[in-house]
């Protein structure tokens, strides 16, 4: 089936400006003094006068209605369309009304779309009461007529007086509609650019707060990165150069300095392999949610210390935002380094609580617990705990307490990290930021 593209907009058809009519307007004029043209025209052609009644009323109607109109046509370019035109141009258009008022005396039917024209200019320049003034000029009119030409029924004048004063209403509710029309087109407009606007402001600020994001993270990582890697190449080449100078002196220690070298070298490695696999978007290795945690889980395991990961809840992982989604991968990435780095734990346990309102990860070592400032968030704690706060989420971390020891103490019981992070949005935006204590 054939469909039809988009429709014409009609709006600067009905536009109404402060000293231009309307298109529809115009054409309703000019069409009426085309096809009143086009009446005498067909009269001089046929070879009669354009009186020819021989009754000099009628006569005189008649070249006052010619008059009348030719008058309408040489005021029509200083008509005013608005109540806020000027005095000289509302002067135009009282006259211009008085003189369609005169084409009366016309009856041919374009006195019927003079009306119109004059009933649209006087409630665009008077509003409704010149509007309804308007109507009321043309009733008493149309009731006087009969008096002035002879012959013709009072009855007659009344019945045309009704008729005449119906068009008028008719076409004073028609142009308050295309007015009222033409401006909330107007109002769509501002609107929709005032939307484009902001539209591509939320789009700057969008990329602006990406970039940032962007920055900071890779900030972070550089930090950690140099606190890592850049620790173990100190001393790896602390190693080599003690080596050196042992070469032959004591050979035997600069052997162990290059063992040593080489044990810094292996774990170094590893655990560059570590931050690159953290990194590595774990969608593009076609995993997602309880599966890319587990595997991220998997990506730290090794270096003599043991990761064990379980999956709790309906195992169901809930329709997260992505931002959301991030801050789960970002905690256990947080919980983990933190534990392998600082902790001295040999066990390292992950659960992942996978539920229709949301996502719980706990990480839990084993080692001597963390100092106080480090509880109460270090810089690491603290950039996770912004971006948990953003997504409406909670964090808990603290000491767990051992045999005889109080909660909260270092080299207790190890350490617990705990994040939840809600996947209603109305949550997201009420819940509360940081949590202390153990979780």
């Amino acid at each position: 089936m054939r469909t039809l593209g988009p429709l014409p907009d009609p709006s600067s058809w009905v536009t109404l400006h402060e000293n231009s009519p309307p298109r529809v307007l115009r054409l309703l004029f000019w069409g009426s003094v085309a096809i009143s043209a086009g009446l005498y025209a067909l009269v001089f052609l046929s070879g009669r006068s354009p009186f020819p009644s021989g009754d000099p009323v009628i006569d005189t109607a008649l070249a006052v209605n010619t008059a009348a109109l030719l008058a309408c046509c040489a005021l029509w370019p200083f008509l005013a369309w608005s109540t806020a035109s000027p005095w000289p141009r509302k002067a135009a258009s009282a006259a211009f009304l008085i003189l369609t008022v005169l084409c009366m005396l016309n009856s041919n039917h374009t006195t019927l779309l003079l009306l119109c024209v004059g009933t649209m200019n006087a409630v665009a320049v008077f509003g409704l009461p010149g509007g309804i003034g308007y109507g009321a000029i043309v009733l008493v009119f149309s009731l006087v007529l009969p008096l002035l030409i002879p012959g013709t029924p009072f009855v007659t004048g009344l019945f045309a007086g009704l008729v005449l004063l119906f068009i008028v209403m008719a076409s004073g509710m028609v142009f308050v509609g295309l007015a009222v029309a033409a401006r909330r087109a107007e109002h769509t407009r501002e609107l929709l650019a005032e939307l484009e606007e902001a539209h591509e402001e939320l789009r700057r600020r969008s990329g602006r707060i990406r970039e940032l994001a962007v920055a900071e993270e890779r900030a972070r990582m550089s930090r950690e990165m140099h606190d890592s890697t850049g620790h173990y190449l100190t001393v790896l080449a602390m190693s080599l150069s003690n080596a050196l100078r042992f070469r032959t002196a004591r050979p035997d220690a600069a052997w162990e300095e290059v063992e040593q070298a080489r044990e810094l070298a292996r774990e170094a490695l590893t655990d560059t392999r570590r931050w690159v696999r953290a990194l590595r978007p774990l969608r593009l290795e076609g995993r997602v949610g309880v599966a890319a945690m587990r595997a991220m889980a998997a990506s730290f395991d090794g270096g003599g210390i043991r990761i064990g990961f379980t999956a709790t809840g309906t195992g169901t992982w809930p329709d997260l935002p992505e931002e959301s989604e991030l801050v789960c991968y970002r905690a256990l990435q947080e919980g983990l380094t933190n534990a392998m780095r600082h902790s001295g734990a040999d066990r390292i346990e992950v659960e992942v609580d996978a539920r229709a309102d949301g996502v719980a990860v706990t990480v839990t070592d084993n080692g001597g617990g963390a100092p106080e400032e480090a509880v109460r968030g270090g810089f690491g704690l603290r950039g996770l705990s912004e971006r948990v706060a953003a997504a409406g989420g909670t964090v808990g971390s603290g000491n767990l307490p051992a045999d005889g020891a109080a909660v909260g103490d270092p080299g207790a019981g190890g350490f617990r990290l705990r994040v939840e992070v809600p996947a209603d949005a109305h949550a997201r935006e009420t819940a509360p930021g940081v949590a202390g204590g153990v979780a």
